[in-house]
């Protein structure tokens, strides 16, 4: 008879051999998340570290010092040493041209505006001197728009726009040539890691390896790397998928209290995530943990770079400032907008670190017809204990069709409540704690502690309201299996 999986052992088997395809995705407020944190192996993609390129010079500082406090736990694929070391240059350069093409279109655009109004004054002139006869007042706006005045005018907008993109130049703190065997970049990282590197696979492992990739689980779009299949070689096609072989090689020989696997990367698409309905959120691919436990039974936790620095400001101690936070996000929602059909997504995590677009909150607010100042004071807030409240109320407004999202509105995936038989984490409420007059099926539902604090803290009829938002919210995740 085959063993119990995991500490499920009391559950039936069907639960237990498709456990990873039932639980809802990691949260940021899972119970076990910090032991990822404190005891895990930490796998760094290459476009986290590309992404040190990216930063302000004060915000890089700071992202290094928080990877130092991962020191110890820290382990390279050969995959991604490869990519990182080929790829500084390509994200230097790529730098290097988005600031020279800043400032050759302003300038193109500054000379349109001088063509417009010589065009402008031409316009006037002409109806000057056909309906009036005006001469002296034809000279005059000659003068006013000769080419020299109007250059200098312009000149003033040309020099503050320049001295602006010369300011994101200096704030960089990167020139191009450190690409190379001088950069202090690839030499931080190196000291990072040590020894902790992966060794390059010999040919024969390389080629069975591609052959696997390209001949079953790419047609069979089985994750991760799938959605690379049409690049210039197998090879390059190939890269997601080899390193994850190699952190299945590298994990299944360490001690069995040392399997659990952080993997942090900016890749979204869907050869790693699960792209879901319903509240448009996603969760890593149910089958890499399974895979991950199965070959090396190790346990397996993925998060973007923004949860991750967060997790280790809270569970190591890092001190990130919010400016630097927020570059962080910045960085890795740009790489989102670099692929076609994802796009941010807010989370219990990142919400508590970004501000709403202005007036979304209340646009929300105002859309289910919740009315009391105090919840509305609340929905306004620049406060950050409010921001959990204000981006919920935007995701629930937009997933039960309340309002139509913007084109360039974040999807958030925040729930107040859920419908299961365990709660997401421990801090979570039973259903029982409210009457059964105010919450359908008590026995069955976990509260958000945010939440609950926010009931207990609004007037009766918009408490209504919002009991009605967020059982109606954990109804559609469940039906959709979010």
């Amino acid at each position: 008879m085959a063993e119990p999986e995991g500490d499920m052992g009391n559950d039936p088997v069907l639960l237990q051999r498709f456990a990873a395809w039932l639980q809802p995705g990691p949260s940021a407020q899972d119970a076990e998340r910090s032991a990822f944190f404190t005891d895990g192996v930490i796998v760094l993609d290459t476009n986290v570290l590309l992404s040190l390129y990216e930063y302000t010079q004060t915000s890089r500082e700071e992202v290094l010092s928080a990877l130092e406090q991962t020191a110890g736990r820290l382990w390279m694929p050969y995959q991604v040493g490869l990519e990182f070391v080929r790829g500084r240059r390509s994200t230097l350069e790529s730098r290097k041209r988005a600031l020279a093409d800043a400032a050759s279109e302003v300038n193109k655009k500054l000379m349109a505006a001088r063509k417009a109004i010589v065009e402008a004054k031409n316009l006037v002139c002409a109806q000057l001197d056909k309906y009036a006869r005006a001469p002296e007042e034809i000279a005059g706006l000659d003068a006013l728009v000769a080419d020299a005045g109007v250059d200098e005018h312009l000149d003033r907008y040309r020099q503050e726009f320049k001295r602006h993109l010369d300011m994101l130049k200096s704030d960089h703190g990167l020139a191009l040539g450190s690409a190379d065997a001088q950069d202090p970049v690839l030499a931080r990282v190196a000291e990072l890691y040590g020894a902790a590197i992966g060794a390059q696979p010999d040919d024969g492992v390389l080629r069975r390896r591609l052959e696997e990739a390209t001949a079953f689980r790419f047609p069979n779009k089985i994750p991760p790397g799938f959605s690379d299949s049409d690049k210039d070689t197998p090879l390059k096609s190939a890269g997601d998928f080899l390193l994850w072989e190699e952190l299945i090689e590298h994990v299944r020989h360490l001690p069995p209290a040392d399997r659990r696997v952080l993997f942090v990367s900016n890749d979204t698409k869907e050869d790693w995530y699960e792209q879901r309905s319903g509240s448009g959120s996603s969760r890593p691919w149910p089958s890499l943990v399974d895979e991950l436990r199965r070959r090396a039974q190790a346990d397996l936790r993925i998060e973007t770079p923004p949860h991750f620095f967060g997790g280790i400001r809270e569970f190591l101690d890092a001190e990130l400032a919010e400016d630097t936070y927020a570059e962080i996000e910045r960085v890795s929602e740009a790489f989102d907008v670099d692929v076609p059909g994802t796009r941010l997504v807010i989370t219990e995590e990142t919400a508590l670190h970004l501000d709403p677009p202005e007036g979304l909150a209340l646009a929300a607010f105002q859309s289910v017809g919740l009315a009391s100042s105090a919840l509305r004071a609340a929905a306004e807030s620049a406060s950050p204990s409010q921001r959990m409240f204000q981006w919920w109320l935007i995701g629930v407004t937009t997933q039960l069709g309340r309002r139509a999202a913007g084109d360039a509105e974040p999807s958030v995936a925040i729930a107040a409540a859920t419908r299961s038989s365990r709660p997401p984490s421990q801090a979570w409420i039973p259903g029982t704690a409210l009457s059964p007059g105010e919450w359908l099926h008590r026995d069955s539902s976990w509260i958000a502690p945010w939440f609950m604090d926010l009931l207990e803290a609004t007037p009766q009829m918009d408490r209504t309201v919002l009991r009605g938002l967020a059982a109606q919210q954990a109804e559609d995740n469940r039906r959709s299996g979010s």
